[in-house]
């Protein structure tokens, strides 16, 4: 935390130095120093790892063909055409975000969407930073929420022994915590931007 909100290390440096500090962690812990004890925790590693990356480079070309014949675009136009009241828009366009969490990672959401959908936001009155907040929490509940939300995926690898069934009812409760958070946002505009005022100053 320290390398990364002092700007030492961008959020992927600070991961890799965080594997580095948590496998120092445990072999001190365990007493685990030497190749053959190592071993077996390697391996799982870079098993879940390939698995990872496996995920992560076929949601990126599936978001490359979406980009490529314009269907997200597209969607995002047609709900921005439909001139539909402002809350009656924001909640179109977060649905529609949470349908694209199934398939795709946030950064691609972001590029593909973004320039349509942020005008007319801004139109109707919405704070930009606050709607970052928002759509931030409702991509990551895209990737927790049935039925194929990837990180549904990841978790059933990483514990093989557990029902795909039982992943889906023990996110429940969290994407139901999201909605919430959602809620209390729109709710209360402040709770997303008081930090955001409180360090540059009021927009």
């Amino acid at each position: 935390m320290v390398a990364l909100y002092g700007g030492y290390a961008t959020p992927s440096e600070t991961a890799g130095l965080g594997a580095v500090l948590a496998l120092i962690l445990i072999a001190t812990i365990y007493g685990v120093w030497t190749p053959r004890d190592l071993s077996p925790i390697l391996v799982a590693t870079l098993r879940e790892s390939t698995m990872l990356m496996f995920i992560i480079g076929m949601s990126l070309l599936y978001s490359y063909v979406m980009s490529y014949l314009h269907i997200s675009q597209s969607a995002a136009q047609w709900i921005v055409d439909l001139q539909l009241s402002r809350w009656v828009l924001l909640a179109a366009i977060l649905i529609f975000v949470v349908v694209l969490g199934f398939f795709l990672p946030p950064v691609s959401i972001i590029l593909m969407t973004a320039p349509i959908i942020l005008p007319p936001l801004k139109a109707a009155g919405f704070d930009l930073i606050w709607f970052g907040v928002i759509v931030t929490i409702v991509m990551e509940m895209g990737l927790i929420h049935p039925p194929v939300g990837l990180n549904l995926f990841v978790i059933k690898n990483i514990a093989p022994d557990v029902p795909l069934r039982d992943v889906i009812w023990g996110v429940l409760p969290f994407v139901g915590l999201m909605i919430l958070a959602v809620v209390l946002l729109c709710m209360f505009p402040g709770i997303a931007t008081w930090l955001a005022d409180a360090v540059m100053g009021s927009r």
